[in-house]
């Protein structure tokens, strides 16, 4: 009876790692699954991105125009800003410079608002 205990317990063990190994590799098969499915699933998304930015590309040239035509825009833009500038410039000078001056040499001395704070507490 000894001999069919052990018979019986051996048979168990084996059994057990076989449903080990088996267990093993199906853990191996789902990794196996789970990084193939990630890898599809990145190719899908690199190639979503790439069709996307195709379109965006299509619609912003559509759209947009050209990179050289929207620079030369902003150059246009520039330089129209620029000739309004130097026209406002030339028309505001000469009263700029005569307030500047008037202000240097028309000096009208004033007491500082303090002083008459001091003043008041005795403290001058």
């Amino acid at each position: 009876m000894a001999s069919h205990q052990t018979h019986g317990i051996q048979q168990l063990l084996a059994a057990e790692k076989r449903a080990a190994e088996k267990v093993a590799e199906a853990r191996k098969r789902k990794v196996k699954r789970i990084k193939q499915a990630r890898d599809e699933a990145q190719a899908d998304i690199e190639a979503y991105r790439r069709e996307r930015e195709r379109q965006f590309r299509e619609y912003e040239a559509r759209h947009m125009g050209s990179k050289e035509d929207v620079a030369a825009k902003i150059d246009k833009d520039t330089e129209i800003l620029l000739n309004n500038m130097e026209k406002v410039l030339e028309e505001n000078k000469d009263k700029v410079i005569e307030e500047l001056i008037s202000l240097c040499i028309d000096i009208t001395p004033v007491a500082h608002p303090n002083f008459f704070v001091m003043r008041t507490f005795n403290r001058i």
